[in-house]
Parts: structure tokens; C-alpha cells; sequence
């Protein structure tokens, strides 16, 4: 028997359907059965013949006609748990359903109507059939492959600022709830894999972590994000909201921007490049050096260096400044072998080799003209 489960995805050419079928071609145990705009709701009894799991992703949320939302949500939906019933009724299969409802469920207009009334339908199935109904409702999704200048703030900040456009903000105060979509991924697939059935006291399920933000703050974090590429000044992209949001911002690059250059500083002795700064992690940078050229010739009372030499041999010397004391080694970029200067040693870094040199650098704080930290000494 094999052990591959089929999964039917209904709004499968959507945001998170587009991320969904991505996150999923990745696995070997997995086949994808796709509903989208060009099927037909009546094919919805034959898809589901042998699903072993549905993402329910469908749904309209700016029509042309308004009448849209009731067919297109609450419609389709209720047609999708006729299926489901019809199946459980017929083979005694309950398939589970994720349903990626939205907060706009609770108000009033008729977009929040029509999601109310797909949760129900789900409701009602589970409760007629047994069908395991995990209903999300979702707060602002964001991430690659959002629909810019539609209805998420991200996608369009992001594509807007990517390409030099104007956005357009009405009150900068204005809250954000926001959540990931590789994050709201993540636990549909948890689901899909078995994990427990976890909801909040409202009995909606719930994707973790969620992040609160502002409009102004979201267009202040993404022009930073633009402005980077001049300033050479990184954000704390590793983690968290941040993380998720520089991810996002890059995905919407047109491909003329995906370089971009640097200000390279070139003398006789050979060029120095700044790649990135950061606000507490020091910053990154490279140097060459001509055929016995000799850089440095200084000491640091609080700064310290890593330097990798990836091309080329070179000879690091040092001395202590209040005793004296020398030392000397060589090394080269055959080999990945990080040399680390050290506070109150002067150094020197020369070309040994008979070819160009190549050195990576690291330094524990942004250079600061004003409070260099940097007295000349030579060895």
C-alpha cells in the first residue's frame, strides 16, 4: 500500500495556496489535487474521491459584483461540506478541512458575512458528520507572492517602496495584527500531519506567532529596508517580525534589482570595500593587497578585527604596546583560518605571496570617524 496521501487544495493559485502547493512539492508523501477560479463547484464530489485531507483557501474578497461574496465563500463552501458529507456518508471517510477564515469575520459588511456563514457550514458538518473542521480566522497575511495595491498594506508597501512608487498613508496610528505566511503554513501541515487540534476559547484555531504593528511603523520598517542598500546599515533581519517582513520585502524586487553596488575605495596598495553594518554586530568588509604591500600599523584600545584570508599568503605581525612582546604568524587562503586582533596590540597585515591578496574582514563596531579607535604604530 502506498503510503502517499492525496490533498485537495481549493483556492490553489491564491496567496497562501501558491505557498501551500510550494511547501508541499517538497515532500515525497505527499500529491496535490488543485480547485481554482476555472473549475467548476460541481467537479468538487469527484476531486474528493481518495483526498485524505482538504485546505479550503478559496474565496472572494473583492469583487466586481457584490452578490460574489455569498457564492463565492459562503456558496462554495457549503457546496464543499455537501461533498464532504456526501464522501463520509458514502465511504465512512471523515476528511479533515483547514479553512483559512479571516478576523473580518466578525463584522458586519458583507464580506464578513459571507466568511460567518462559511464557518458555519464547516461548524455544521462537524458536528452532522463527525468531519474534523479546523476554522482559522486568519488576521493579515503577508509574505511572497501577496497581490500588491489589492488588499494587503505589506504587499503593496513592499512593491511600491522595491520600485520607487508612492504609498499612501491615511493614519499612520493605525493598528496591524499580522501573521506569516510560511508561519500560517507551517501549522496547516502540522495539522496535515496529525498534530493535535488545538483552538482558542472561541473554538477557531490559532497560527502563532502574531505580531502588532502600525501603518506608519510598517512603511517606516520597509523604506528602511530600501534605504539599507545606501547606507550599508542592516536592520536586525534574524529574527521575528523583522525577519519576516525583510524576507517579504526582497521577494519584491524586480529582477533589475536583485544587484546592486557598493563604494569601493581604491589606492596602490589595493581596495577596500564595506558590505554591510549593523547596528550592534560590527560590520563586514573585504581588502585586497598588491605583492609586498604591508596594510595596518596600528593598535585599538577597545575594537577588535577577525580577518580570513580567502586568496593569496600573508604574514600578520604583532607587538604588545605595553610590553613589548612580538609575535608573528603566517597563513593563507588555502586554508580557513581566522586571525583575531587583539586590544592594546599593534598590528600589520603584509602580501608574502607572489599574487594579489584577498582578505575578509570583520570588526566589532561601525567604523566612527569621530571616535575611530585607531592609532597608527607601525611594526
Amino acid at each position: 500500500m502506498s503510503n502517499v496521501k492525496t490533498m485537495l487544495i481549493t483556492g490553489a493559485n491564491g496567496f497562501i495556496g501558491k505557498n501551500l502547493q510550494l511547501h508541499l512539492a517538497e515532500r515525497k508523501d505527499v500529491q496535490v489535487r488543485c480547485f481554482t477560479r476555472a473549475d467548476d463547484v460541481k467537479q468538487l464530489p469527484a476531486l474528493l474521491q481518495g483526498v485524505d485531507f482538504v485546505f479550503h483557501l478559496a474565496g472572494v474578497n473583492r469583487p466586481q459584483d457584490p452578490t460574489e461574496f455569498a457564492s463565492g465563500n459562503a456558496g462554495l463552501t457549503q457546496a464543499l461540506c455537501s461533498a464532504l458529507a456526501a464522501e463520509a456518508e458514502r465511504s465512512g471517510r471523515r476528511v479533515p478541512v483547514v479553512f483559512a477564515s479571516s478576523t473580518q469575520a466578525t463584522q458586519p459588511n458583507l464580506y464578513g458575512q459571507s466568511k460567518r456563514a462559511a464557518e458555519d457550514a464547516l461548524f455544521a458538518l462537524a458536528a452532522s458528520h463527525g468531519v474534523p473542521a479546523h476554522v482559522f480566522r486568519l488576521p493579515n497575511v503577508f509574505g511572497k507572492w501577496c497581490k500588491p495595491n489589492y488588499n494587503s498594506a505589506v504587499a503593496t508597501f513592499c512593491h511600491n517602496v522595491a520600485r520607487d512608487l508612492s504609498i499612501q498613508i491615511n493614519d499612520p496610528a493605525a493598528p496591524l495584527t499580522l501573521v506569516y505566511v510560511d508561519d500560517v503554513i507551517e501549522r496547516f501541515v502540522q495539522l496535515m500531519d496529525g498534530a493535535d487540534a488545538a483552538v482558542g476559547p472561541d473554538g477557531f484555531a490559532t497560527v502563532a506567532p502574531q505580531y502588532t504593528s502600525t501603518v506608519g511603523e510598517l512603511a517606516r520598517q520597509i523604506q528602511a529596508f530600501k534605504d539599507s542598500r545606501s547606507t550599508l546599515m542592516t536592520d536586525r533581519v534574524g529574527t521575528g517580525l523583522v525577519r519576516a517582513l525583510y524576507a517579504t520585502y526582497v521577494s519584491y524586487l524586480p529582477v533589475e534589482s536583485f544587484t546592486y553596488t557598493v563604494p569601493q575605495h581604491g589606492d596602490p596598495r589595493g581596495v577596500f570595500v564595506e558590505m554591510l553594518k549593523t547596528p550592534d554586530c560590527g560590520q563586514f568588509s573585504f581588502f585586497t593587497a598588491h605583492p609586498g604591500i604591508t596594510r595596518g600599523g596600528h593598535y585599538h584600545h577597545s575594537k577588535t578585527e577577525k580577518f580570513l584570508v580567502i586568496k593569496g599568503q600573508a604574514r600578520f605581525k604583532f607587538r604588545h604596546m605595553q610590553t613589548g612582546q612580538e609575535n608573528e604568524l603566517v597563513t593563507s587562503g588555502d586554508k580557513s583560518e581566522i586571525v583575531e586582533t587583539v586590544p592594546g596590540w599593534t598590528h600589520d597585515i603584509t602580501n608574502i605571496g607572489a599574487d594579489e591578496m584577498i582578505v575578509m574582514l570583520w570588526a566589532n563596531e561601525v567604523f566612527d570617524r569621530a571616535r575611530p579607535d585607531t592609532f597608527a604604530c607601525p611594526l
